[in-house]
């Protein structure tokens, strides 16, 4: 059986490169001619002109921190899909941003991703990403059926049924956030449940950092990690030995300097961009919002495209708790709902490997219903976010005036 997923993943790095610049021109007409976007903002551009990286750099970058606004005035898509276009499914995912899906065979390419943590044919996988609104189950399902494997779609929380679960079907395999997995180990080692079973995991959707690592390898599992987003599907993933991301095969990456389109230099960290040449859903020099750095040199494994870092935290404020992006727009949400709130900030810590949220509000008084409105903001923090946290009211002037709506107190480092 082939270590490989696929054979283009050992193909020479220049091979490659000529084989994805050879895409541009055919990329860039037909988003011209078919997706309103496009037609617009590359209207200037001649497609044959651009034929490798140095001019691809020089077209318009599409922030993801954008899209909620865009795709406000132009619903539902910003105009980033052609008319013909078939969507199978919407999903709406915190912001809100509206991401399309079509239910072909591993259409979010996670494939690969699955394959070079060790899943084949047969193995049973544990699914326990959210399948509701956003579109994380559904991309971890399709890329575990691409390897051949049995899928269970648990989604997350519910945890004494999700060990009953992995008791009763046995399965091989784990994929979903590497705190919920944690979560599961520690209620099975309390509980003196047997799960096993499980000796292998991808792990998405937050940053995984040494220590949780490690702690998994104790318990017999290789877990490794998948960078994907909504909107591009796999950009990286890792193998074994976990030496960096190893970028997809299908995409072009380039990482630019936060806020701009200027290309950074190797190990410099900056935002990466991705180019797509899903004609679905074509996304050219769209900004992820993601930090990370170009890697020297090729993994170990043999696979020989280029590598990064791994997730390092956000461009702007934006960030991600358990697997979910959360916006300075909806914590301005939040405040505009309870009127009390004169300033609000958004803190986020991890603690045990679990990420936490407190929101902190100014309130100009504390009367007999401090308790109730302290309530009415934990529901709307649920409601908007779809994430659990606390809230905690103080007096006019506690919060610093740096502009700071969001702030990540996480070391990714």
């Amino acid at each position: 059986m082939s270590p490989y997923f696929s054979q283009q993943e050992t193909v020479p790095s220049t091979e490659r490169e000529q084989q994805l610049l050879s895409q541009l021109t055919p990329l860039i007409n037909y988003a011209q001619q078919q997706c309103a976007y496009y037609t617009n903002s590359l209207q200037h551009i001649d497609a044959n002109k651009i034929d490798s990286r140095a001019q691809l750099a020089t077209l318009p970058i599409v922030r993801k921190s954008d899209l909620i606004d865009m795709q406000q005035r132009q619903p539902p898509f910003a105009g980033l899909i052609g008319p013909e276009s078939r969507v199978d499914r919407v999903f709406q995912s915190p912001g809100p941003i509206n991401d399309p899906e079509r239910t072909t065979d591993d259409w979010w390419r996670l494939g690969q991703a699955f394959y070079a943590a060790g899943f084949r044919r047969f193995d049973k996988v544990q699914n326990c990403l959210s399948y509701h609104l956003t579109p994380g189950g559904f991309i971890l399902d399709s890329g575990a059926r691409a390897c051949g494997c049995t899928v269970i779609p648990a989604g997350p929380g519910q945890t004494v049924q999700q060990l009953d679960v992995i008791e009763n079907l046995r399965p091989e395999g784990y994929c979903g956030t590497p705190s919920f997995l944690k979560i599961l180990l520690d209620k099975a080692k309390a509980d003196n449940r047997d799960i096993s079973s499980i000796k292998k995991a991808l792990v998405t959707g937050e940053a995984y950092l040494p220590p949780l690592r490690a702690e998994f390898k104790a318990a017999g599992i290789l877990a490794l990690q998948a960078y994907a987003t909504a909107d591009v599907g796999l950009i990286g993933y890792e193998s074994d030995p976990h030496q960096g991301l190893i970028i997809a095969e299908d995409i072009i990456v380039e990482i630019v300097r936060p806020g701009s389109s200027e290309i950074v230099a190797e190990g410099e960290v900056g935002e990466v961009v991705v180019t797509s040449f899903n004609l679905d859903y074509p996304l050219i020099r769209f900004a992820t919002g993601d930090l990370s750095a170009l890697l020297p040199g090729t993994s170990e494994c043999g696979r020989t495209n280029m590598r990064i870092k791994g997730w390092m935290g956000r461009a702007d404020q934006t960030t991600k708790v358990k697997g979910m992006f959360v916006h300075p727009q909806q914590i301005e949400k939040i405040r505009q709902l309870h009127r009390q709130i004169i300033k609000s900030r958004l803190v986020v810590i991890q603690k045990n490997h679990n990420d936490q949220m407190l929101l902190q509000c100014e309130i100009d008084s504390h009367n007999s219903e401090h308790e109730n409105l302290r309530t009415a903001i934990i529901a709307s923090l649920k409601n908007i976010t779809n994430l659990n946290g606390t809230v905690e009211l103080v007096a006019v002037g506690s919060l610093i005036d740096d502009g700071k709506v969001i702030d990540d107190q996480r070391d990714f480092s």
